[in-house]
């Protein structure tokens, strides 16, 4: 009787070995955090800002579930890209060895810079940009959430 062979890691050319699915998991998350908030800003948003006191019609609601959760849904959809770029700072996961550690902590760290940049000199007329014009000071929580990604990256940089 022969022993039972050891299931084979997914090696790529580069030697190191591949968790397909920490990098599907990490995209994931990434792509559900987009969408969550996208999703929030056409279908929920304008039902959960009505005010009945101010009057006008009552706009439809086809997420109502959402809408309850107000300005809670930029958190979820956050958190959710922030954590599927931490999944994706893993050693098993091209972005978390070699050149891809430094590409993913440059990114994290220029676009939070870039962020809160672009939060204070736009100013008053971040009316614009979707996202920034209802988050106000908490688009400096963003940026930073950001740059926090990045020290994940620059931990395991080698």
């Amino acid at each position: 009787m022969s022993k039972p062979t050891a299931r084979k890691p997914t090696i790529m050319a580069s030697g190191y070995e591949t968790s397909i699915a920490r990098c599907a998991v990490a995209v994931l998350l990434v792509v559900l955090g987009i969408v969550w908030i996208v999703v929030y800003i056409h279908f929920a948003k304008d039902a959960a800002l009505y005010d009945p006191k101010l009057g006008g019609k009552k706009p439809d609601n086809p997420l109502p579930w959402m809408a309850d959760l107000a300005r809670w849904n930029y958190l979820i959809g956050f958190v959710l890209i922030f954590a599927g770029l931490t999944a994706a700072a893993h050693k098993k996961t091209p972005l978390g060895r070699g050149r891809g550690v430094v590409v993913g902590m440059l990114f994290c760290f220029l676009f939070g810079l870039l962020y809160i940049l672009i939060y204070y000199f736009l100013g008053d007329n971040i009316a614009k940009i979707p996202v920034m014009k209802d988050l106000n000071q908490f688009n400096l929580l963003v940026g930073i959430g950001f740059m926090a990604v990045g020290f994940t990256y620059a931990t395991r940089w080698e």
